[in-house]
């Protein structure tokens, strides 16, 4: 009796208390995908190292085959979030092709994996207001190391990104075809950030994990979860 009463008041304090949240953690994001080049080695080396990112997809690069790489990542543990139809820079868009451009991307999204995103990277994180209006998810932009210009080496790469991780901070990477030095580079990124402490996780968990609600229509592009503006 006594047994069983302290197994159940053991029950009850774990879920009273909940999953302990880790003290430093950080969201690892990509851009430009999918494809069948780089998303899948991005998807091995997290899976190799057991981590979680957030994947910011292009719609009209979305097929059949693409569209397997984002089943997979989410089977992973990771999310799939919009990045706009054709990548253009939407600022000298009108409010209604905007609209367009999101909508159409969640929807193609939503039909392969049956989730329809909640966050939006803006290409070349060009915004102004009346994208802010128009455009009903939480707006994220991220520390990157400029891993789109192929002169930059993984090792560079990797130690931009390591000097500026801060808990709280979103990574933005990219898994456009061909960028095989960022995916270099995680080899490196992640057993060091690991080694400071970090714990991976997506983007919508690290807004979950740090108590902070996501904001939409709010003016804020985060880079880090804490961001007031």
């Amino acid at each position: 009796m006594k047994k069983a009463f302290i197994i159940s008041l053991v029950s009850l304090m774990t879920v009273a208390c909940g999953p302990k949240i880790p003290e430093k953690i950080i969201a690892l994001s990509f851009d430009d995908g999918p494809n069948t080049v780089t998303t899948p080695k991005v998807l091995d080396v997290l899976a190799e190292h057991d981590v979680t990112a957030s994947f910011f997809v292009i719609g009209n690069r979305i097929t059949e085959e693409s569209a397997q790489m984002m089943k997979r990542a989410v089977a992973q543990g990771c999310d799939v979030e919009n990045h706009s139809w054709t990548h253009s820079r939407m600022p000298m868009l009108s409010p209604e092709q905007i609209a367009w451009e999101i909508d159409t991307t969640s929807s193609v999204i939503e039909r392969y994996i049956g989730v329809r995103p909640t966050f939006f990277r803006p290409p070349y994180i060009a915004v102004d207001q009346k994208m802010h209006d128009a455009i009903d998810l939480t707006f994220i932009c991220g520390e990157g190391c400029e891993d789109w210009v192929p002169e930059i080496s993984a090792e560079e790469r990797a130690r931009r990104v390591i000097e500026s991780a801060q808990d709280g901070n979103v990574i933005l990477l990219h898994d456009m075809e061909g960028n095989q030095n960022t995916v270099d580079a995680l080899e490196i990124i992640i057993p060091a950030l690991k080694e400071q402490g970090f714990t991976f996780v997506t983007v919508p968990e690290l807004f979950e994990y740090k108590g902070v609600a996501p904001q939409a229509h709010s003016g804020i592009v985060y880079t880090n979860v804490f961001q007031q503006e």
